[in-house]
């Protein structure tokens, strides 16, 4: 079997990297995909659609936009990766988890220790809680076994 794996959550570390270079290392049968992790892309993606002056309405448009791809990804993901980092709070990552808890579809969050209690009913919801990209690495490797 193949696996769709989405990543989510955190861009200012190179998690994805570290996880998508272990499964391939490993021979793993997953394809990966992800948000766009380029932040002024991202904050930009609305822009083609007419300048705003407003910062609600440019992020509001640039939101839509990248939900089309956020949105038709995780629906048609197996299993989704959603990472909280330190640096910053991630709520799209927050919506992202609750997205996959709505439709059934399970995820693996990955953060540290220090905020498992303002994450508590995203962990609650997800199937496994890591704190490291090597972890989800060994879940990987584990569901992907052929016997």
């Amino acid at each position: 079997m193949s696996w769709k794996v989405y990543l989510s959550g955190e861009i200012h570390t190179d998690w994805r990297e570290q996880i998508i270079k272990a499964a391939g290392a490993a021979g793993l049968p997953i394809e990966f995909s992800s948000a766009v992790t380029d932040h002024g892309a991202s904050d930009a993606a609305g822009d083609v659609l007419g300048e705003e002056q407003n910062g609600f309405w440019r992020d509001h448009k640039s939101a839509k936009v990248n939900a089309i791809r956020t949105k038709t990804q995780l629906e048609q993901c197996d299993l989704a990766v959603v990472r909280f980092g330190d640096k910053y709070k991630q709520w799209n990552a927050a919506f992202d988890a609750g997205f996959c808890a709505a439709l059934g579809k399970p995820y693996i969050t990955l953060h540290s220790e220090d905020i498992i209690h303002p994450l508590k009913e995203v962990d609650g919801a997800a199937m496994a809680w890591a704190q490291t990209p090597e972890q989800v690495v060994q879940v990987l490797k584990y569901i992907c076994r052929e016997k």
